[in-house]
């Protein structure tokens, strides 16, 4: 046991909330420096810019490596329902740090800030520690076999397959947009492109709130917060961003959700 209790797990996820709310607020008002929103003047106030796939690595691999570590640490993970959430999460991550970041073509000096890094990795970390430690420690007061066929269950791990669907569908149109060599942004098209600007970021936020739907769990929850207080800013940002950079951009589009938002 590595000495954490439920006190421990307690605190930290009040902590993923307060962050959260005012994560959410600020980007409303700053972009993260990373992607389209990367520019020379950032870099004095967020430091020197890590390459792409190393920072993948550096920011995804605390997730991964945290929710293993606590899951496994708990006395109740051989129960089957948080087994199944376990291979969900760690499928997911898995996948967004040793395979996502090898796929990528992207401009030269692509990446991360360092300083968007520092925010990122403890982040991280502690929402690794939240969701497997919850699971690996208290399922067996919390779920009973009957879980496996309850609506909650049910929609929820249909809800996560489907967002993750979404998800790499999307992010494969977006990667296969430039040729080898190739360095400038174009508009994409198909799939869900054709009713927002972002419905990578609408497959990852489909994919949690199955998840918490799943795990019915704070943990679930703050992580599904989380996700929506950074992806809906930059959804926004990034949809602003294709209406200036192209005067043909299809004005039909959404940022984020269809036909609202």
């Amino acid at each position: 046991m590595l000495g954490f209790n439920s006190e421990s797990l307690h605190i930290i996820t009040l902590g993923v909330f307060a962050f959260t709310a005012m994560m959410f607020v600020t980007l409303f008002f700053f972009d993260a420096p990373y992607g389209r929103q990367d520019g020379e003047e950032t870099s004095k106030w967020w430091g020197p810019n890590i390459p792409v796939r190393p920072s993948w690595i550096i920011l995804e691999g605390p997730v991964f490596f945290a929710f293993l570590l606590f899951f496994f640490d708990g006395s109740n993970w051989l129960h089957p329902i948080p087994l199944i959430l376990f291979v969900l999460f760690e499928g997911h991550y898995f996948h967004r740090t040793f395979i996502y970041p090898f796929t990528l073509r992207s401009k030269p000096g692509a990446g991360f800030r360092l300083g968007i890094l520092a925010f990122g990795v403890p982040l991280n970390a502690a929402n690794g520690f939240i969701n497997g430690w919850y699971l690996g420690e208290y399922a067996d007061h919390l779920y009973q076999i009957s879980w496996l066929w309850d609506p909650r269950f049910i929609t929820g791990i249909i809800l996560f397959i489907g967002g993750f669907i979404l998800t790499k569908q999307s992010d494969r149109i977006l990667i296969n947009l430039r040729k080898p060599g190739e360095t400038g942004y174009k508009i994409p098209y198909g799939g869900a492109y054709k009713l927002v600007s972002c419905p990578n970021y609408l497959g990852e936020l489909i994919q949690w709130s199955g998840f918490a739907i799943a795990c019915w769990s704070l943990p679930g929850l703050a992580f599904f917060c989380i996700t929506l207080a950074n992806l809906l800013p930059r959804a926004i940002s990034n949809h602003r961003w294709y209406h200036d950079k192209f005067t043909d951009y299809p004005k039909e589009r959404k940022a984020l959700i269809p036909y609202l938002i």
